[in-house]
């Protein structure tokens, strides 16, 4: 196969450069391309350049900046295939589900576009001879750092929001998906006055240069937890904003008196989607006894049937396959998956365990792979309380029949979003607001073009005489 950035006339690394990105196809291992990363001199240019604009795209009337991101949006419907087709053959997403992120990214884009002209300040009442506003301005430079599982529609989001209020950015996308996230780049650049949106590729290092930027006012992160920590401890020095959503460790809680079988269809999406790499994928099951065996039944059933599923990388894989021995030797039971294929490429099973325990790394700890861990308990209260007894806090889903319950776990369990009776569930345009480990900040909705914009009070008078 040729190589994947050549044929995009992409920044192509040569095979020896030691600052090449490059990335494997999680299906069957062959190389798919190597991506030249960006060297500090070239984030120092993307800041400068991003600094440079801001004035000018700040002054830009919101209705032309909305215009932007429809020509936008335009375009990425325009090559939702070849945006799906590089994102699958980077991380493995299956195909459908990666042109409905680009579909979703381009929605996006032109939700932002009639939101950011209709966002609005406030009026104060005060003295009848004076005018009090509080008017929201762009905050400056955004430093937009996106994940692998759902590139496009992600960063259209965060991008959208920042572009659409006034500020200028630079985008970095996952190493694990630099082709997807630069190509996404080259259809929405031409539509932005030059300067007003930089895209980077590179690791981990070149995230490091842009936070650690001074002239970056917001840091914009969706990741893992670990980064986000580090991302924050830089901002502590600049005094940049900061908007992150590190992940979960989301429980699913099953109460008695629900059907089994759609008890188990629920968890196994919540699961098993998009190889369990989402970040509010289902991470713990707590289910009743007295639907444990059934439930585990038709949920080891559902796994069997998905077989092999793709992982983004190796050392992705062995952080899963790790949880799930780690929780075998402390006393799980395998009721599905759990083995390592003898297949190229990084497949792993669907996998469901049995007789998980609180203190296992398969509960406390995010997987983020295609893997159920359940536990028995012996009603609705110990479910709460071990579900609620976590250090993360992006969200949860609770099956129940019980209007009681379902009232009593939205206000106990302390995560930013409580689905009931639908693991996915959700109006469009719905704001999250993750809490502790999970990050801090609203992500999408109408919220995220608050957290994009300061606001500044001014008080109009007039001059004796």
């Amino acid at each position: 196969m040729t190589d994947l950035a050549v044929q995009l006339d992409l920044p192509a690394a040569a095979p020896d450069d030691p600052h090449g990105i490059r990335i494997d196809n999680p299906a069957d291992g062959t190389v798919v391309g190597r991506i030249a990363a960006a060297r500090e001199a070239d984030v120092a240019a993307a800041v400068a350049s991003a600094a440079a604009a801001r004035a000018l795209w700040a002054r830009t009337p919101a209705t032309d900046r909305a215009a932007g991101l429809r020509a936008a949006a335009a375009a990425v419907r325009d090559r939702v295939d070849d945006l799906a087709r590089v994102n699958q053959l980077e991380t493995g997403k299956p195909l459908d589900e990666a042109r409905a992120g680009v579909l979703a990214g381009a929605a996006t884009l032109e939700q932002y576009a009639e939101l950011g002209p209709v966002h609005r300040g406030k009026t104060l009442l005060g003295e009848v001879h004076a005018t009090d506003l509080m008017v929201p301005q762009p905050r400056g430079v955004v430093a937009v750092l996106t994940p692998w599982n759902d590139p496009v529609a992600v960063a259209c989001g965060l991008l959208g929001a920042a572009l659409v209020t006034g500020n200028t950015v630079v985008h970095k996308p996952s190493e694990r998906c630099p082709h997807t996230g630069l190509l996404l780049g080259e259809l929405l650049v031409p539509h932005f006055p030059e300067g007003v949106l930089n895209c980077l590729a590179g690791d981990g290092s070149v995230g490091r240069w842009i936070t650690s930027s001074p002239d970056i006012d917001v840091i914009a992160h969706v990741g893992s937890s670990e980064t986000g920590r580090a991302i924050a401890r830089a901002a502590a020095e600049t005094g940049a904003k900061v908007l992150l959503e590190n992940g979960g460790n989301d429980p699913l809680l099953v109460d008695a008196g629900v059907d089994p079988e759609w008890a188990a269809e629920q968890a196994a999406t919540g699961a098993f989607a998009n190889s369990g790499q989402i970040c509010v994928a289902v991470e713990r099951i707590y289910v009743h006894r007295a639907l444990a065996e059934p439930f585990l039944a038709a949920l080891t059933a559902r796994a069997d049937r998905l077989g092999l599923l793709p992982l983004v990388d190796a050392r992705h894989r062995d952080k899963v396959h790790e949880h799930v021995t780690d929780a075998v030797a402390a006393g799980a039971r395998l009721r599905a998956g759990g083995v390592l294929p003898g297949e190229p490429g990084t497949l792993y099973p669907a996998t469901v365990l049995s007789g998980c325990e609180p203190s296992m790394r398969l509960m406390r700890e995010e997987t983020f792979g295609p893997v159920a861990p359940v536990r028995e308990v012996a009603d609705f209260e110990q479910a709460l309380a071990e579900a609620g007894d976590d250090r993360y806090g992006l969200a949860a889903t609770v099956l129940t029949r019980s209007m009681d319950n379902a009232q009593r776990a939205w206000r106990h369990l302390d995560v930013g979003t409580v689905k009931v009776n639908a693991v996915f569930g959700g109006a469009p345009g719905g704001a999250a607001q993750p809490r502790r480990a999970s990050g801090q900040g609203y992500g999408y909705g109408p919220e995220l073009l608050d957290e994009l914009t300061a606001t500044k009070v001014v008080h109009l008078e007039p001059a004796p005489g």
